[in-house]
């Protein structure tokens, strides 16, 4: 988000441009597509959707137009290659279900004359449509297929990305190309999905904090001056990797160390100036800009996605609290408090037990420390930071019960920062 739109900033690749910073809402929706093929007929136009569920989003539609024999692919095809995980955070996705469900459109849709998706251009003639589709299912199915032979044969993640690389019939079409995705990071993925953060090599088991390691790691080699002239050495000879593994640990040693900052952020730089991937490029810029600025954007501002929560469930507000709980403050506490919505006619028990925060809806208890009774409109402003302890002594809420137990419950309770360093300490 803080990269300039320049040949030495921020390049996208046409299916991850940027961030939105605008606000966000929804509408609630009156039809829900949850089998295949379902048909239906919207603006005097034919439609039969494509559900297809915990593909490239949890929640995922495909769909044809029979009249004018069409495929929109949604975000299952792409003219890139797609992530199987994310590099900002999510749950990995599902590479083999990702290719199965390129294979059902091909046998129901496969008489297709256009492809069109949510991304990038169209794609025109029945024969280049089922050539495009056919690649991208392949390449989805061929990382995961190898992924899992070498994960079979004893290999670790990083070791399998070294080795993956797509055949020559994929690896020459440029849909497939790793201009988005890559196809070492979905290896890794696929790896992740199937057998989780350990590699099975028990020092990887109980590893120090980055931190630690890094200053045992700089002690041992003799000093940060030696670990940054070494990395100069390795510099000039291109070997970046290898040189962002040694100055990242002088960082994260000596944050304040300027010289250390500049080489690994000058590294970053011919990092993403090689990488394919506007992703990676983008993210070694960002973590080069953070290492010279100290800058790392300015964080989401919840307030303005409030017309998305108005219509989200409040159990979903409450479950986002309890991952808020301060755990070790809370230990040993005990509070149990009423939560009555005025205006949706529902009420939540909230207690902590062994430093767990949990609710259930039902009438108010009656041993409850307090009862708070607000609208969800007041409710949502204190999940935004538009109210705080203080207004809840205000006109628009009620306390029953004990306000300093309520205060002391609610103080457990700790906003998450806006933002946090992605290459420093």
């Amino acid at each position: 988000m803080q990269l300039p739109a320049s040949a030495k900033g921020l390049v996208d690749s046409g299916n991850g441009n940027s961030v939105a910073l605008g606000e966000t809402g929804i509408l609630p929706p009156t039809v829900i597509v949850n089998h295949t093929p379902q048909e239906m007929t919207l603006d005097g136009v034919r439609f039969i959707f494509q559900n297809i569920p915990h593909s490239e989003s949890p929640a995922q539609l495909a769909f044809y137009l029979p009249d004018f024999k069409a495929y929109c692919g949604a975000e299952i095809l792409n003219q890139t290659l797609h992530q199987i995980l994310t590099l900002r955070g999510a749950k990995v996705r599902d590479a083999l279900l990702w290719a199965g469900y390129i294979d059902d459109a091909l046998v129901r849709f496969g008489q297709a004359d256009v492809y069109f998706g949510t991304h990038n251009w169209p794609v025109f003639g029945n024969a280049r449509v089922v050539d495009f589709m056919k690649k991208q299912r392949d390449a989805y199915k061929y990382i995961h297929d190898q992924t899992v032979r070498m994960i079979n044969a004893g290999m670790k993640p990083n070791e399998i990305a070294a080795q993956i690389k797509l055949p020559a019939s994929l690896e020459t079409f440029f849909a497939v190309r790793g201009y988005y995705g890559t196809a070492r990071r979905n290896a890794r993925a696929v790896y992740q999905h199937y057998i989780g953060w350990f590699d099975g090599n028990p020092a990887n088991l109980d590893t120090l904090p980055r931190h630690d390691a890094a200053k045992r790691y700089v002690d041992m080699m003799g000093g940060a001056d030696r670990v940054i002239k070494e990395a100069r050495t390795v510099f000039g000879r291109g070997e970046y990797r290898w040189g962002a593994e040694l100055l990242n640990h002088v960082v994260f040693t000596e944050p304040g160390n300027k010289e250390a900052r500049e080489l690994l952020a000058r590294t970053y730089d011919q990092m993403a100036y090689g990488a394919e991937s506007a992703i990676d490029r983008n993210w070694y810029l960002t973590a080069a800009l953070e290492l010279r600025t100290g800058k790392n954007g300015p964080g989401p501002d919840p307030a303005k996605g409030i017309d998305l929560m108005v219509w989200m469930p409040i159990d979903n507000f409450l479950a986002a609290m309890a991952a808020s709980l301060d755990g070790p403050a809370a230990d040993g506490k005990a509070f149990k408090i009423n939560v009555v919505f005025s205006d949706l006619k529902e009420s939540y028990i909230l207690w902590i037990e062994n430093a767990v925060l949990h609710h259930r809806k039902a009438p108010p208890a009656g041993d409850a420390n307090a009862t708070l009774t607000l609208t969800k409109g007041v409710f949502l402003k204190m999940v935004i930071g538009k109210a705080g302890i203080k207004d809840l002594m205000g006109n628009e809420v009620q306390v029953a019960g004990s306000k300093i137990d309520l205060i002391r419950f609610l103080s457990l309770i700790k906003k998450p920062p806006a933002t946090f360093p992605i290459a420093t300490p």
